[in-house]
Order: C-alpha cells, then sequence, then structure tokens
C-alpha cells in the first residue's frame, strides 16, 4: 500500500504547491531520505512497473542519465579533454 502511494506521490508531486520535501513528511510521513531509499529500491521490483510503467522507466531514464553523467565526467588523465 504504501509503496504504490510513494509511486502515485512520485508521479504527481510537481503539481504541489509545497516543497517536495515538506509534501513527503505531511503526505506520506517518512523524511525524504527514507523516500528516496525506498523509491530506488521500488523501481527495480517487476510489480512497481506493472503498477506503473511510465514513473518507473522514468525515473530509471533520469537514475541512469545521472550515473552515465558522473561515469563520463571523471577522466583517466585529468589533463585529457
Amino acid at each position: 500500500m504504501r509503496d504504490c502511494a510513494i509511486l502515485d506521490f512520485e508521479r504527481s508531486w510537481w503539481q504541489l504547491t509545497g516543497s517536495k520535501e515538506a509534501e513527503i513528511r505531511a503526505r506520506l510521513n517518512m523524511s525524504a531520505t527514507r523516500y528516496y531509499r525506498r523509491l530506488g529500491e521500488l523501481v527495480e521490483l517487476p510489480a512497481a512497473f506493472v503498477y506503473d510503467p511510465l514513473t518507473v522507466k522514468r525515473i530509471r531514464r533520469h537514475r541512469d542519465l545521472r550515473r552515465r553523467a558522473r561515469y563520463e565526467g571523471r577522466a583517466a588523465d585529468p589533463r585529457s579533454p
């Protein structure tokens, strides 16, 4: 139940007026740290994908872009362009 609420929140949080962290605390009664940790776990579950494939794909895509940016941002030789 809570997992569905997390995915529902992530799908539509941008429509809310308050800050995301404050809305997480108010609506889900959990810290932002716990929320993001659980969200990261959720996107790996097949049941989460079945429940909300668009949100799960969006989160995975953003996560992969951040990972790629971190990886590509590091050069073996700092003097290389």
